[in-house]
């Protein structure tokens, strides 16, 4: 099935939304962590139960997308969402905040794989790259304008300013969907035994990719976290280290779509491109870590966002062009769970360590965990053959 570029519209969007959500509430509740009364564990909680939300629900909408359809479920998210961000706006206690934040994170649970699912669908096997890059890329530029748009409507107006422009833009994305994107017709169901199930997710075709999607999100998550806090160390004016962070999403939402349509010339390249962009992200965080200084540092913003903008498309992509599309829902959200994975797991695993010795120490930590990650990532994935791929798809694809 192929549609208009433009039919993809209100997905770019929904991508967007999420990314928006994620790091503009997350970077604005550090700043207004007085005015609304927060300590640090609470500071801590309600950052946290956005990711726990969505680690726990992602799969189950994936499946239930593939069950019921992918424009319902991206539309409900999507209103949810919406009423979350709202809640928001009159949160004047932790303990809204926390609801409100946990509606959001169950929401983007809900349309974020779903929006996933549907790009693929939407666009076929032979421009799965391409598209995927795309979207990619407006997620990438969520996450960089984020923390900026979020600060400027906080300076403007408040916390509550920031919420209510994300339950506009929310509601927006859910009429735009709703009356633009086409009606994906839901697939006859095949049963699966839980044995099956295991042997689907731990099958090299499916855990080679998520494996090195993981290594993307977690460098991302500790470059997000930890390198301005390396700028303050350095005594780095703070515009600037935050600056480097969105860098490293611009140069993200740059490099996607033009490593997406590499994928669609020539898929067998995929496994290679994915490693290189792998090499980028351990140097990275290697390279800050045993020399820091504004050099490196700007360095390793540029280095990360080209790592992870070369495997996320491809990650994706790749999926999407294995995967049977009536259990294409099943597959991103289960995908999307070990990016999560990724993203909690790596800043955590750099804080515990920099906690008990040092943060120089604990980054060559994330970088040789990652090195390892995307090294068995690597060979899981080099071992689905691409001479196999038929029109962009796996002969086998239950193999």
């Amino acid at each position: 099935m192929s549609t208009p570029p433009a039919r993809l519209g209100p997905l770019y969007l929904a991508g967007f939304t999420t990314a928006f959500g994620a790091h503009g509430v997350a970077a604005a509740l550090g700043v207004e962590t007085d005015s609304v009364g927060l300590t640090f564990v609470t500071l801590g909680l309600i950052l946290a139960i956005y990711d726990i939300a969505e680690v726990i629900l992602k799969p189950l909408f994936g499946a239930l997308s593939d069950r019921i359809g992918v424009k319902p479920v991206i539309v409900g998210g999507l209103l949810v969402f919406s009423a979350a961000s709202l809640l928001g706006v009159f949160a004047a206690s932790p303990v809204l905040l926390a609801v409100a934040r946990l509606g959001q994170g169950a929401a983007a649970a809900a349309f974020s794989p779903a929006s996933s699912s549907a790009v693929a669908r939407l666009v076929g096997p032979a421009a799965t790259g391409r598209y995927f890059g795309k979207y990619g890329s407006w997620k990438g530029l969520g996450y960089a304008a984020g923390p900026l748009l979020g600060a400027g409507l906080i300076v403007l107006a408040g916390l509550p300013a920031l919420f209510l422009a994300l339950t506009v833009l929310a509601a927006a994305a859910a009429a735009w969907t709703l009356v633009a994107m086409p009606t994906i017709p839901v697939l006859p169901k095949q049963r699966a035994t839980v044995l099956e199930l295991v042997k689907q997710s731990t099958s090299p075709v499916f855990l080679g990719p998520v494996m090195l999607l993981a290594v993307a999100t977690a460098v991302m998550g500790v470059a997000v976290g930890f390198l301005p806090l390396i700028g303050t160390q350095l005594g780095i004016d703070p515009i600037l280290s935050m600056g480097a962070i969105s860098v490293m999403a611009i140069v993200s939402a740059i490099v996607q779509p033009r490593i997406g349509r590499l994928y669609d010339t020539a898929p067998r390249h995929a496994t290679t491109l994915m490693m290189t962009g792998s090499v980028l992200l351990v140097t990275a965080v290697t390279a800050v870590g045993v020399l820091p200084s504004i050099i490196t540092l700007l360095a390793s913003a540029i280095l990360v966002g080209l790592g992870v903008g070369m495997i996320t498309p491809l990650g994706f992509a790749r999926l999407a062009s294995t995967t049977p599309p009536e259990r294409m829902g099943r597959t991103m959200g289960s995908a999307e769970l070990g990016r999560e994975v990724g993203d909690a797991g790596g800043p955590l695993l750099v804080g515990l360590i920099a906690g008990a010795a040092t943060l120089p120490i604990a980054l060559g930590a994330i970088a040789a965990t990652a090195a390892v990650t995307a090294a068995a990532g690597g060979a899981l994935t080099a071992r689905s053959n691409p001479s196999n791929l038929t029109d962009g798809r796996l002969s086998s694809p239950r193999s």
